[in-house]
């Protein structure tokens, strides 16, 4: 289940890459401010224009899209607070597929005030191998589900580096097809139908980073438990609770490597539809796994990440991860996890901000593989 997601615009950069690193070693020392004055004409080209997309699978067709991602202060004057940031994403395939996502970090008043928003329409097939960690490639299937979400959490400092606050999450699940012998049908799954969630809850979290969208040094711990009663419009009642707990540690300052370890948990509960459930994979954790082709009420995951410049703006880094889902906690049997590895380049396109371009290629056991494009480290 490769997404090839993004596959020929990450070959050509990373043969862009190689080109210019070659040519750029063979040239005397003298000709290196001229490259530094290359990379700021092409920071200010990532500032104005977004990057172009183009990748192809026999399931979506031709893929076209663009990204953008933007760091800046919401007040000029306002000096001590860390960079707000602004991000989309539109891709459009031949065979009618659309997802459009624009999500923001608004930071301001000293890094008093914290707003986190997601927005995202989806109109595309999602593969699905059932609900439940053993479940085998051999039997995957594709669910059409559209979608516009909307989520946003509002955090105020209340002592150093601890924050509290309240969520809310609104979605729509609309045009949902499957095929007649899916399991969603002769299991009768909770969310065939679709229908409107509505959430409310309670957000926290602890943030020492030194940079949110590279840190080399600090910790972060973010919770939020959110309630979906029906009392308030939701279609179905239930509850989810999420937990994300990083730290970066710097243990050679001068060769300015970076050693970033991340664990996560999801605990959902009460009468869950499929499409809200836990679910492994994406291009953050799990890398490599198609994100939602294993999905059940709970999950666990974590991973440790290498990071190290190589020359300039160009970085690499390695992975390696681990992770399932279950039932329950008492279902999480240490013979289930699933491995998660690979590596990527990267390239920084904001000095200011120091926020990088990133290429990565995840592997799993069994022919599992996934190529992602994005903006930002993975966490």
């Amino acid at each position: 289940m490769n997404t090839r997601r993004f596959v020929l615009s990450g070959l050509f950069i990373l043969g862009a890459i190689s080109a210019m690193a070659q040519s750029n070693a063979a040239q005397p020392a003298d000709t290196l401010s001229k490259f530094d004055q290359f990379n700021k004409k092409a920071e200010r080209f990532f500032k104005v224009f977004p990057v172009p997309l183009i990748s192809y699978s026999t399931d979506a067709g031709n893929i076209f899209g663009l990204a953008k991602f933007n760091t800046f202060h919401v007040s000029k004057k306002d000096t001590i607070s860390r960079p707000s940031k602004i991000s989309e994403v539109a891709t459009f395939s031949t065979k009618g597929r659309i997802n459009v996502s624009v999500s923001n970090d608004l930071i301001f008043k000293e890094d008093k005030y914290m707003f986190l928003s997601y927005f995202n329409f989806k109109k595309q097939p999602e593969y699905m191998l059932g609900i439940g960690n053993d479940v085998s490639r051999d039997d995957v299937e594709q669910v059409t589900t559209d979608r516009i979400k909307l989520a946003t959490t509002a955090l105020i400092r209340v002592k150093k580096y601890f924050y509290a606050g309240i969520g809310l999450d609104i979605a729509n699940y609309f045009s949902i097809q499957a095929d007649s012998n899916s399991f969603l049908i002769e299991d009768n799954v909770t969310g065939l139908k679709g229908g409107v969630d509505f959430g409310v809850g309670l957000a926290g979290a602890l943030d020492s980073r030194d940079n949110r969208y590279n840190a080399s040094k600090g910790a972060l711990i973010l919770t939020t438990l959110v309630f979906y009663p029906e009392a308030i419009g939701s279609a179905y009642q239930f509850t989810k609770f999420d937990l994300d707990m990083r730290k970066y540690f710097m243990p050679w300052k001068k060769l300015k490597h970076v050693i970033a370890v991340q664990a996560t948990t999801t605990y959902t509960d009460g009468d869950v539809p499929y499409y809200d459930l836990a679910q492994l994979g994406g291009d953050d954790k799990m890398r490599g796994y198609y994100k939602g082709a294993i999905r059940d009420k709970v999950l666990v995951d974590g991973q440790i990440e290498y990071r190290m410049p190589v020359w300039n703006i160009f970085g690499i880094v390695g992975w390696v991860g681990t992770g399932r889902v279950g039932k329950d906690y008492g279902d999480l049997a240490l013979s289930g996890f699933r491995l998660s590895y690979g590596g990527g380049v990267r390239i920084r396109v904001d000095s200011g901000s120091n926020v990088n371009l990133r290429i990565d290629m995840g592997f799993g056991p069994g022919g599992v593989s996934g190529l992602y494009l994005n903006f930002s480290e993975a966490f």
